[in-house]
């Protein structure tokens, strides 16, 4: 009996999950490139390509992959609200508790199905969506606004860390041609007193050689005895080991590197003393605490929505969307707090769920002793 309630239970679960994932997919992405239209109109100017369907094909798919990901937790939630809800003013289960069944017993298709959307989230988060994420970012500035868009596609200067005695600075670089003027390179010793300075007019990136090309060069040597070696030219090739995607990286960077990738990113950024550190570390904390939130959310959402209510559905639907938004609006803003170092980043992307687990444990708690 208990395995017929089970599935009955799973196919509830993932039924409504299901559709309340297609609904938000296509009305959202409706309401995005109504609201967009114009921006990506006016990419057109950049590329004719870059029309509206270039983008439905092109970058859509895959920004919806990323909104998935992203609310997948909160979609959870709302679902098992739903049902649930459903199932208590049916009085569904009354009936199953009432045949002997105690409450956890009744809450163990709920676990089970919630650890295996968690596990398949765990996995695209950590593999899949990276792939998905250079896709939509080849396109993704182009539906920002001018500001946001400078940002990543613009015009600014640029500098880079190599190692503790090594540093590149670029007075003016174009993220989207990869070129630019006023490029200085210097290293330093152990005392910090400046060994070698190259410098150029002009640099631009060799896409196929995977070198830096410094136009109108002019470089410095400075020996032990202060002594100066100079020498000039109008071309010289360098390869400082890193594209310039890694060496002037911009807040999207993180979101292209499945998890292996990331860390030795991180890694090698913490050796450079790379100041934006904290928001490649929210990344990676965040593709696995977001799926732990979703089993959570479902013992959550159990808790709330599994006895009869006055209001009913209603009411239910009403707390949930409230809690959803708290959720998502709370790792937002918590990213903010770690970009500006007033939090650690990993504990800035775990403490909504640790806020929420006390909060589920005591809520479910209550309720399977009633």
């Amino acid at each position: 009996m208990f395995k017929i309630i089970d599935r009955y239970i799973v196919k509830k679960y993932l039924g409504t999950f299901s559709f309340m994932l297609i609904l938000l997919s296509i009305v959202v992405l409706v309401i995005d490139v109504q609201q967009k239209i114009p921006r990506i109109e006016n990419a057109k100017s950049v590329d004719p390509k870059l029309d509206l369907t270039y983008f439905l094909i092109h970058f859509y798919p895959y920004w919806i992959v990323n909104l998935v990901v992203t609310f997948l937790s909160i979609l959870v939630f709302i679902s098992v609200i739903y049902f649930t809800s459903r199932m208590a003013n049916n009085t569904e289960i009354v009936a199953i508790i009432s045949s002997g069944a105690s409450f956890h017993r009744f809450a163990k298709p709920y676990l089970y199905t919630s650890i295996f959307i968690a596990l398949i989230s765990l996995t695209i988060n950590h593999l899949v969506l990276p792939w998905a994420n250079i896709k939509k970012n080849e396109l993704e500035a182009y539906t920002y606004n001018q500001r946001n868009k400078d940002k990543i596609l613009g015009t600014a200067p640029a500098s880079a860390q190599l190692s503790k005695t090594e540093y590149i600075f670029v007075n003016s670089w174009n993220k989207r041609e990869n070129r630019g003027s006023g490029f200085i390179f210097q290293r330093f010793d152990k005392d910090r007193r400046m060994t070698y300075e190259l410098k150029s007019s002009e640099v631009y990136w060799d896409t196929q050689k995977k070198q830096f090309v410094l136009n109108n060069y002019f470089e410095k040597t400075i020996n032990k005895d202060d002594t100066e070696k100079l020498g000039n030219g109008f071309e010289l090739r360098k390869s400082y080991g890193h594209t310039p995607q890694e060496l002037f990286p911009n807040e999207l960077l993180g979101q292209n590197k499945t998890t292996p990738e990331l860390l030795k990113f991180i890694e090698r950024e913490k050796e450079k003393g790379n100041s934006n550190l904290n928001s490649y570390l929210n990344e990676l904390y965040q593709r696995t605490s977001m799926p732990v939130s979703i089993i959570i959310l479902t013992f959550l959402a159990l808790s709330l929505s599994s006895q009869k209510k006055r209001g009913g559905l209603g009411i239910n639907l009403a707390i949930g969307i409230s809690l959803a938004f708290i959720f998502v609006f709370s790792f937002e803003a918590l990213k903010v707090v770690s970009e500006n170092k007033s939090m650690s980043p990993a504990l800035a992307m775990w403490f909504p769920n640790l806020v929420f687990l006390p909060i589920t444990l005591y809520l479910y708690l209550k309720r399977a002793n009633q």
